[in-house]
């Protein structure tokens, strides 16, 4: 057999193929589309609405939320910043108090009323927009707004309870502007145990040792 023969009956498979398939696309081209009801169109036509309704819809919730939050805590970061003017503030009144060169001086209260009095001012601004000071003190330790800096042994109080402020914290409406750093109480009895038991351990620890020692010493030439 030739080599063009054998190339013949090699392309034959293909061939075939390849006309099997265009067949099979003129059947599928030549096949009637079966219309739609007039009922089946008019459901079509509902339902493509009825989703394009729902997607607005939707569009325009979001879009009144974002518009609301934006409104209410657009100054969110400036008030964060803005805190920083009353601890100064405090500080500044404090610093007058504490300081013995002016505790003579006779418009000393003068001072630290005006100062007190630009502090009432901007504690009133920040209340008309929605900004008020956590209440912590003797109130059960919430790490939504508080942030414990330090524990203060104290039985006569439930463990946990806030007893210290060491900076105020703030809420603007219902989202934390700045947490209240507080001191928490702890009972006594725990560091009591506690160190009990490290005694214990280290008595013991030096009584296994003492033996040992002493026999070094005696073994050791004088």
């Amino acid at each position: 057999m030739m080599k063009s023969e054998k190339r013949e009956q090699e392309k034959t498979p293909s061939e075939d193929k390849s006309k099997d398939n265009k067949n099979e696309q003129k059947e599928k081209e030549a096949a009637p589309v079966k219309d739609e009801t007039p009922e089946e169109k008019l459901k079509t036509t509902q339902d493509k609405l009825l989703r394009a309704m729902a997607e607005m819809e939707n569009q325009r919730r979001r879009f009144e939320k974002e518009k609301q939050e934006a409104f209410e805590f657009g100054g969110f970061n400036f008030a964060a910043e803005s805190l920083l003017l009353i601890d100064n503030i405090d500080r500044a009144i404090v610093s007058f108090k504490n300081d013995e060169s002016l505790k003579n001086n006779k418009d000393l209260n003068k001072i630290i009323d005006g100062i007190e009095i630009v502090k009432k001012d901007l504690v009133s601004i920040f209340k008309k927009n929605g900004i008020d000071a956590i209440e912590c003190i003797n109130k059960k330790f919430d790490p939504n707004f508080h942030q414990a800096m330090l524990e203060l042994e104290d039985n006569t109080k439930e463990a946990g309870t806030v007893v210290q402020e060491i900076q105020k914290g703030y809420m603007m409406k219902n989202r934390l502007l700045r947490p209240s750093l507080v001191g928490v109480t702890k009972k006594r009895g725990e560091n009591t145990e506690k160190a009990k038991k490290d005694e214990k351990k280290t008595e013991e620890k030096e009584k296994k040792i003492w033996p040992f020692l002493l026999a070094v010493y005696k073994k050791t030439p004088t």
